[in-house]
């Protein structure tokens, strides 16, 4: 089963400096038919103005992903940790028993486009931590590669998260097809972040979202010129004390 999200029905945030698609619930708006799909809590797409951003704030227990699509991010937080986050980079900040932090655009001049991902980690009150790396475009191109996976599973050389679930990107080229083994009780959420595809069939272009459930197999062909994450999900999970 493929139930799709058009662009048009993510919620819009428009502020002076911060321009947002949440997926689901966030900030001031809720809506109870979305707030989460599995472990996945938030999924927001942001376009922060330049030398504009996020001052700094708290996290706690919720494992964070960040994909830099178009721009630079900078990132500092109170244990020291300080950086730039370039396209096609690759950020997970545990926030486990508790983190300060500041997110802005480092650059003066251009807008920054980025995705921002919340995940319920499988355990509270783990020890915060950072992570972070940078792939080409040839790594992930006409091919799923993963980027985030689950702590203690084969990792391939990608990030780590406290919870079964693994991320992927794709570019994909005009035509190109690929496939993605769905193993039982695992779920997906796509999001097409430019481009035109189909997955078994189903349409999906730019800004639009698709939660895949009950499917062996996924096949994914470009109409044009694609860019697009999956993240792969338990479709039952639990948080530990």
């Amino acid at each position: 089963m493929i139930q799709t999200i058009k662009a048009n029905e993510h919620h819009k945030s428009e502020m002076d400096w911060l321009s947002t698609y949440y997926h689901f619930s966030f900030a001031d708006y809720f809506d109870p038919k979305k707030m989460n799909y599995g472990p996945l809590r938030v999924f927001n797409d942001d376009t922060i103005q330049p030398g504009q951003g996020f001052d700094l704030h708290p996290h706690r227990d919720m494992e964070i992903v960040t994909y830099v699509i178009d721009g630079e991010l900078e990132h500092e937080d109170n244990r020291g940790n300080k950086g730039v986050i370039r396209p096609g980079e690759i950020q997970v900040m545990t926030a486990g028993s508790g983190i300060m932090h500041a997110e802005r655009n480092h650059s003066n001049e251009k807008p920054l486009h980025l995705l921002q991902m919340w995940v319920i980690p499988d355990k509270k009150d783990l020890a915060p931590s950072w992570q972070q790396k940078a792939y080409s475009k040839e790594q992930r191109l006409d091919k799923l590669l993963q980027v985030v996976s689950p702590v203690g599973s084969i990792s391939n050389g990608a990030l780590t998260m406290h919870q079964n679930a693994s991320f992927y990107v794709s570019s994909l080229t005009p035509g190109a097809e690929i496939s993605h083994k769905m193993q039982p009780g695992r779920k997906a959420y796509v999001f097409v972040i430019d481009g035109k595809v189909q997955i078994n069939g189903i349409k999906l272009q730019e800004r639009d979202a698709a939660k895949i459930e009950d499917e062996h197999k996924l096949a994914i062909k470009s109409e044009k010129q694609t860019e697009l994450i999956l993240i792969e999900l338990p479709e039952k999970y639990a948080v530990k004390n």
